[in-house]
């Protein structure tokens, strides 16, 4: 079982252009999670986030100018693993991830039966079509790269170990950094799991570039096919 250390929890959240939700997240965060250090990394707001964002105990973290989720995520986990965390949780700022199923969450990691846990969504009504069909394909192309089944592929509500967050450094700043990482925790050999969360969204905008975020993600899988079928995993 986990020593104390390891129990540590952290939280990273990922902020950009969310004024409207982020102290929202935040304070409903800190009641899920009582103890937990809460990062917020302003990846380049103009619109308050950074005010937002700074209450309810949480740590702010800032870049000067936008530089992508991904460069957000790797910020606030870096920023984690300085301050001793043992499991980190990352969810986004937007409210599509409810902070209230973070112990489910965290809960195979921090009994060491999973290096990596990632919410599954349902692809249900609530989950907007065309989201649906890249959530399907994502998944599909993780499972057939990855040998495990993976019912999401794209989720952004996870739980970390301390050993996969220090070994799986995708170099990726964009939404490819989320892929990066479970491609790479999977050929790694880290141990990948699942929790059922709920599916939220509510209508906010959406800061996915289609076609360019679409390539880049594109781009990653391809890397790993490419290292199956050349046996460079």
């Amino acid at each position: 079982m986990p020593g104390r250390a390891d129990r540590a929890v952290a939280v990273v959240i990922p902020a950009y252009q969310v004024a409207a939700t982020v102290a929202a997240v935040v304070s409903r965060t800190s009641r899920a999670v009582p103890g937990a250090t809460v990062y917020v990394v302003d990846d380049g707001s103009t619109d308050g986030t950074h005010a937002a964002g700074r209450g309810n105990g949480a740590t702010l973290l800032v870049h000067p100018r936008n530089r992508g989720k991904g460069a957000a995520l790797a910020t606030g986990i870096a920023a984690a693993l300085d301050g001793g965390a043992g499991v980190i949780i990352t969810l986004d700022a937007d409210g599509q991830h409810s902070p209230e199923e973070i112990p489910g969450l965290a809960a195979p990691v921090l009994a060491g039966e999973a290096d990596l846990v990632l919410g599954a969504r349902a692809r249900s009504r609530a989950m907007p079509w065309a989201r649906r069909c890249t959530n399907w394909l994502s998944a599909a192309l993780a499972s057939r790269i990855g040998g495990v089944t993976v019912p999401d592929a794209q989720s952004g509500f996870r739980a970390l170990s301390r050993a996969v967050a220090q070994a799986v450094l995708p170099g990726e700043q964009g939404y490819d950094f989320e892929t990066a990482f479970l491609l790479a925790a999977l050929a790694q050999g880290f141990r990948v799991g699942f929790v059922p969360v709920s599916t939220v969204y509510e209508g906010r905008p959406s800061h996915f570039r289609h076609w360019a975020d679409t390539w880049r993600q594109a781009r990653v899988f391809t890397r790993y096919g490419r290292a199956i079928i050349f046996g460079a995993r």
